[in-house]
């Protein structure tokens, strides 16, 4: 695009612009005829269903109320217990055939028939009177537009459909379509009630010929049509004949339709697009539901229409209106590329024209061409303007290319250095002429400050840092060299007044050094000494440390050896004990016998005073006897004080045998303690010789240490030493730093003087302080001295 003249950009604005609103308001106006006439098209479609639906309506209504009004005569005939006549029914059922074209047939059927009817009693004519029960229940049904049949209705069943499904609802219901002798019907029933219970049904047969022959003469535009579908989802009529009496769900399978069909039975209207079942063509299908009375029963009226008729008309001004908006958009185009034409003509004139002013300003060539544009257009205006400039601006380049020439010439010199050059030409151009005036002045200006540089810089050469630069109106670069020059000299005096300053203070610390050598090596040489008796003493506290811990081990064996004596006399005061309880065992047994032997002496007392009774009455005979008698009485008195005294001396031995118990229980508890008491004495004996041990660990650490201080303190002799040669080299380089800077000029040279030297410092070894007083050594003494006071309370 930037490549492209301002002629073919203008004309690809145009077109782009003519086209993109021809492109949009065609469309709009397409768009939104099109919308309006598919919406015309809709509801033309919509409101042929709705009057299509109203004669349906109309006999769907009217064969409910028919329906209705067979029950309500047999209910109020129940209600006042009314016998009807049976030439009077039949000329009631012909009378409503008559009126209603589109009832096939009327019956009832009752579980009793003598509810309302004589039975059959073989006087009256049993044609219309079932062969089992003999109930009079005739079905009339319509021959042709003024002849009837009537026929006997089948004994009651609850089996048969139409009685079922009034059973099951309780109420007014229709069946499902059925072919009955050729001709597609279905079956409105009603249950009678009496007293609360179900006594019969009524119905009448209703004939859907003239559905499909009404359904057929509803034309919707071409090839459109109108389908009749049940609540059962039963297909009634359709342009297609072997789809009817068959369920949709078997026709179709697209959700679209059977979900329309779904929401048709619920009593809702509902629109869709899908295939057409017919043509399979992109159609509009418009549900609207025919309810039957007040029953919540819908049949579902579906016109179907084909997209490519309804919208004809509306293609056809989409068309139109594209075909005309192309047509104008080719003739705005030719005006266009007419005018254009003539514009980009003009504009190459000028364009050249400029373009070679512009040739002459770059040098691309010598001579500016004027622009040859005779019209008195804009354009002509324009060329005559331009054209008059070129000439004036073409004189004032001359006379700057001049100056312009002397200006290179001028700055050529200044680029080699030379700031003496001037310009001296001039022109008739203000900006020139002031750009002239101030080169000079700037020429002028930096010769001047150049030359107070160099004067600068040369006293610098020679030694002398005195002088500074004068930066009073100088700016940016010229201010940055004059600074940077003062403050060469600043940072070159400032360095020679701290080099006097080290060299003065490095000469009075190396005589301090010097002496504080001498104090180190009397340091190091009395400190090894030290460490040495140290190391002595240590070895004497180690060896007695260790005689210590071979005593406490001997004192933990004897220690053992105690406990095991004390638990041996625990041993035996526990065997004592037991052997105490079985002499009191034994005791008790012969307390036992002895009362036992007691009881004899006391039995054979008796019997010997019977014995002695029995002798007194037996005279001179029993004398012997009795004399017998008296010695065993005499000896059962004997026994019997034998038996106490035993019985005396066995309980003293009780007693004893008691005593001895409870000594041998207290030896018990005695041996306890002394055992509890020996444990800890072990325990304690224990921790002193661990304690012993961490102690001769400590003090072999300290030996190590003792040791490691020695092998430093003869570095330090040898460090000192060393110390002493660097502290007289210094002391010389101090002298020869003072003298060099002594031979420059520069502010402050005499006021210069050494740094204090703090002659009070102190010097310790922290490494060895740290390795002394490390943690390890503080547990341990810690440990040592909980230790030393549990042995003191041992």
């Amino acid at each position: 695009m930037k490549n492209l003249n301002f002629g073919t950009k203008l004309l690809l604005i145009l077109v782009s612009i003519t086209v993109l609103s021809l492109s949009i308001m065609s469309y709009i106006i397409s768009s939104n005829a099109f919308s309006a006439l598919e919406k015309e098209s809709q509801k033309y479609v919509n409101e042929v269903s709705k009057s299509s639906t109203l004669e349906l309506s109309s006999i769907l209504d009217k064969a409910f109320t028919v329906t209705n009004d067979i029950a309500n005569k047999y209910k109020i005939a129940l209600e006042y217990n009314e016998k009807l006549s049976e030439e009077g029914t039949i000329n009631y059922f012909k009378s409503l055939l008559s009126q209603n074209f589109f009832i096939k047939g009327a019956f009832f059927t009752f579980e009793n028939g003598e509810l309302l009817y004589k039975k059959y009693d073989g006087t009256i004519n049993k044609e219309f009177y079932t062969q089992k029960n003999g109930y009079f229940q005739p079905y009339v049904s319509r021959k042709d537009e003024n002849t009837f049949n009537i026929n006997i209705l089948d004994e009651w069943n609850v089996n048969n459909s139409w009685v079922k499904i009034a059973l099951d609802k309780k109420d007014i219901a229709i069946t499902k379509p059925y072919i009955y002798e050729d001709v597609l019907m279905i079956t409105i029933s009603k249950p009678i009630f009496y007293k609360e219970k179900i006594v019969g049904v009524v119905g009448i047969d209703i004939s859907l010929d003239f559905l499909i022959k009404q359904m057929k003469q509803i034309k919707i535009f071409e090839t459109g049509y109108a389908t009749l579908i049940d609540s059962y989802g039963v297909i009634i009529s359709h342009p297609e004949i072997k789809n009817i009496n068959k369920n949709i769900k078997d026709v179709t399978s697209n959700e679209s339709i059977l979900e329309a069909i779904e929401k048709g039975k619920k009593g809702e209207v509902f629109s869709y697009f899908s295939k057409n079942l017919r043509t399979n063509s992109d159609s509009y299908n418009f549900v609207y539901p025919v309810q039957f009375g007040d029953t919540k029963y819908y049949w579902s009226f579906v016109v179907s229409a084909p997209q490519d008729e309804y919208l004809k008309e509306a293609y056809f001004i989409r068309n139109f209106s594209f075909i005309s908006g192309l047509c104008s958009l080719l003739v705005m185009i030719a005006t266009i590329l007419f005018n254009v034409k003539i514009l980009n003509k003009n504009l190459l004139v000028i364009r050249n024209g400029i373009l070679s002013f512009f040739s002459y300003l770059n040098r691309e060539s010598s001579k500016a061409e004027l622009i040859n544009l005779d019209s008195k257009d804009e354009f002509g205006q324009m060329a005559k303007v331009v054209n008059e400039n070129i000439v004036k601006t073409q004189k004032g380049i001359e006379e700057d290319r001049k100056l312009i020439d002397e200006t290179i010439a001028v700055l050529g010199e200044f680029e080699q250095g030379d700031l003496c050059q001037r310009l001296n030409l001039s022109v008739s151009n203000p900006a020139l002429m002031q750009l002239k005036e101030v080169l000079n002045n700037m020429a002028s200006n930096l010769e001047n400050n150049i030359d107070n540089v160099l004067k600068v810089l040369e006293q610098y050469s020679n030694y002398n840092y005195l002088n500074k630069i004068d930066q009073k109106g100088l700016k940016e670069h010229l201010l940055k060299l004059a600074s940077g020059v003062n403050n060469l000299g600043d940072s070159i005096t400032q360095m020679l007044i701290d080099n006097k300053t080290n060299g003065l203070t490095l000469g009075k610390s190396s005589s301090e050094l010097l002496l504080n050598v001498d104090k180190l090596n009397l340091s190091s040489n009395e400190a090894a000494a030290s460490l040495e008796e140290t190391a002595a003493a240590l070895e004497e506290i180690t060896s007695n440390v260790r005689n210590n811990t071979q005593n406490i081990a001997q004192m933990a064996k004897l220690s053992s050896e105690v406990t095991k004596l004390a638990n041996d006399g625990e041993n035996f005061a526990n065997q004592t004990t037991v052997a105490m309880d079985e002499i009191n065992n034994q005791v008790n047994l012969v307390n036992e016998a002895i009362s036992i032997i007691d009881n004899i002496a006391f039995q054979t007392n008796i019997l010997s005073l019977n014995a002695a009774v029995e002798a007194a009455t037996a005279g001179e005979a029993g004398k012997g006897f009795a004399v017998v008698a008296q010695e065993v009485r005499n000896l059962a008195s004997r026994s019997a004080e034998a038996a106490q005294d035993i019985k005396t001396i066995v309980e003293n031995a009780t007693i004893k045998a008691n005593q001895g118990k409870s000594i041998a229980t207290n030896m018990i508890g005695g041996y306890k303690e002394l055992n509890h008491s020996i444990s800890q004495t072990i325990n304690l004996i224990n921790d002193i010789q661990n304690a012993s041990k961490e102690q001769l660990s400590g003090i072999e650490q300290i030996n190590d240490a003792v040791t490691q201080l020695d092998r430093q303190t003869q570095q330090n002799a040898s460090i000192a030493t060393q110390t002493q040669d660097i502290a007289i080299v210094a002391d010389e380089i101090a002298k020869l730093v003072v003298s060099d800077v002594d031979a420059k000029e520069f502010v402050g040279k005499d006021k210069v003087k050494g740094k204090d030297v703090n002659k009070s410092k102190e010097f310790k070894n922290n490494h060895k302080e740290e390795s002394l007083d490390s943690p390890f050594i503080t547990k341990k003494s810690s440990k040592r001295s909980e230790q030393s006071d549990e042995w003191e309370n041992f």
